[in-house]
């Protein structure tokens, strides 16, 4: 391993524990989170699932529509879930599921 190497590791360490105990330091028990960054926090999980659901819609090709089918249905699962359970992770992982199951299924 070169000194290079070596020092592109140790910065990169560097920052990601940085930027992951700036939030402990910012936001200690006694100190109020700031009204933006609660709504913040509020909207991006919905923000995000929305921005995964065009990402993975963006592939499906116009013709066969056999090929969109798999998306389609675990986009659906997706959604389903979510709105039963209010569960990202849980829904995330069906949907995955239910998805991988579809694209192997042989038809």
């Amino acid at each position: 391993m070169t000194m290079r190497t070596f020092y592109v590791i140790l910065v990169s360490a560097v920052c990601t524990v940085t930027l992951r105990a700036l939030p402990f330091v910012l936001f200690r028990k006694d100190k109020a989170m700031p009204a933006w960054l609660s709504r913040l926090g509020e909207a991006l999980p919905s923000a995000i699932m929305a921005v995964l659901v065009v990402y993975c819609l963006k592939d499906i090709p116009a013709q066969p529509i056999k090929a969109g089918v798999p998306q389609l249905l675990g986009v659906a699962i997706v959604a389903l879930t979510y709105r039963w359970k209010r569960n990202t992770l849980l829904s995330i992982a069906l949907g995955t599921v239910g998805y991988m199951l579809l694209i192997h299924l042989p038809l």
